[in-house]
């Protein structure tokens, strides 16, 4: 029999809590707080839970602080709760999918405020956020473009448990594009693989499917790149080269960014974290041939690809190497606008303050005047935005989007000028 307290203080893995939720927090948890007298307000972190609700919570760990949980019974449901579409999307089940159980709307409000949150908590910039629906399937399933599989040591590819390297059988996975559910490797034997990862191009109908490990399958196998199409134009993108995994992301990103940076016939421009050229061709069509546009990219295989797709730009460089090092090696330049896309660790300090340099800190360098920050995690990008603060630099605008529907990441762009 499952063993119920009433405070956080004590419990154990296994132990059932029954808790008030309160606001939601980064990473797909909920906040409870015991306010039980010499419980000292320790924190759980509660899974498959919604703001308002009161559930019984079963602990998955607990440390001296706080305590992780997931709801395994609504006793108060919020008015915001939904069947998940998905049966594995429960308690127990698949990681991959945080806000099954809240109504669209519900998850982008909710997201709003973790973003909120995150600029308050560690920017100390008050700041209301609206999350807004990119187009496609407006209930939120089949647009994950690229899914990594995990496979068991019986053959069969699932998904992991949350914070776990367990697979969880399915059968099918919702929120994958129609073309990686057409692959249906859950429903074939990957003998001694550890993984199938599939990749797919919404916009040509190719299909990669890769697999690591010695284990192969009859049928298809990796692609060395996909065709994509975006902003107007098509992209060779090789296989483990990053792109948008929504099909819509990559078209809505560009026209925000411009946007940001408010490009003119004979600007100069970077672009950080490069990728395969997206934002690159976007700012050098912008910019003209009287203009310049310098890419940077650590990734070999990006690197390539975007040489080959930007190729007709007369006024592009692109460079290999990590985005610090390049901008120390080859300072600001005349550039006035600077896009950077960095990896969910966000850029850093070195790299934010060798772009907030004042104009003319360094010769012949006439410093830039407007950031588009793109980035995919809420508490880095605020902790980023914090830094550029420090060296003079205001948040003008962030919008932000709802480019993993489902789940708890969100994108967002946040636009940067001099104070």
């Amino acid at each position: 029999m499952e063993k119920i307290i009433e405070t956080p203080n004590g419990a154990a893995a296994g132990d059932v809590l029954e808790l008030t939720v309160t606001e939601a927090a980064h990473g797909g948890w909920c906040v409870a707080r015991s306010a039980a007298p010499g419980d000292q307000g320790k924190v759980v972190f509660v899974r498959h839970a919604l703001p308002g609700e009161r559930v019984r919570a079963r602990v998955t760990s607990s440390t001296a602080r706080f305590a992780r949980a997931e709801a395994v019974e609504v006793l108060a449901p919020s008015p915001d709760r939904v069947e998940p579409p998905c049966p594995h999307a429960r308690p127990d089940g698949c990681g991959g999918c945080d806000l099954q159980h809240a109504s669209p709307d519900a998850q982008r409000a909710i997201k709003a405020q973790v973003i909120s949150q995150q600029l308050r908590r560690i920017a100390g910039i008050e700041r209301e956020v609206t999350v807004e629906a990119l187009p496609g399937d407006p209930a939120g399933l089949g647009w994950r473009t690229r899914v990594g599989f995990a496979v068991g040591r019986d053959g069969t590819a699932g998904l992991r448990k949350h914070r776990s390297r367990e697979v969880v059988g399915i059968t099918d996975c919702l929120i994958a594009h129609p073309l990686v559910r057409a692959a249906d490797v859950p429903g074939r034997r990957w003998p001694r693989a550890r993984g199938v990862d599939v990749t797919v191009s919404a916009g040509s109908g190719e299909r990669s499917v890769a697999v690591s490990g010695p284990g192969r399958s009859a049928g298809e196998l990796a692609r060395a790149s996909l065709t994509q199409h975006a902003a107007g134009r098509t992209w060779r993108v090789s296989s483990g080269v990053f792109w948008q995994v929504h099909p819509a992301a990559a078209d809505v990103l560009t026209e925000v960014v411009l946007a940001a940076l408010r490009p003119q016939p004979g600007d100069v421009a970077l672009d950080l974290y490069c990728g395969a050229g997206l934002f690159t061709a976007a700012l050098a069509e912008a910019v003209g041939l009287a203009g310049l546009v310098t890419g940077v990219e650590a990734d070999v295989a990006a690197v390539r690809d975007a040489r080959k797709n930007l190729s007709g730009f007369p006024q592009v460089r692109v460079h290999r190497g990590d985005a610090a090092a390049e901008l120390e090696r080859r300072g600001l330049g005349d550039a006035s606008l600077a896009v950077l896309d960095p990896p969910r660790a966000g850029a850093g300090r070195r790299v934010i303050e060798l772009l907030a340099a004042r104009p003319g800190a360094a010769p012949g360098e006439a410093g830039l005047q407007r950031i588009a920050y793109v980035s995919c995690d809420p508490a880095t990008l605020a902790r980023d935005i914090a830094l550029f603060g420090e060296l003079g630099w205001r948040l003008e605008d962030l919008r932000a989007f709802d480019a993993f529907p489902m789940t708890h990441h969100v994108e967002c762009v946040a636009t940067l000028t001099r104070a």
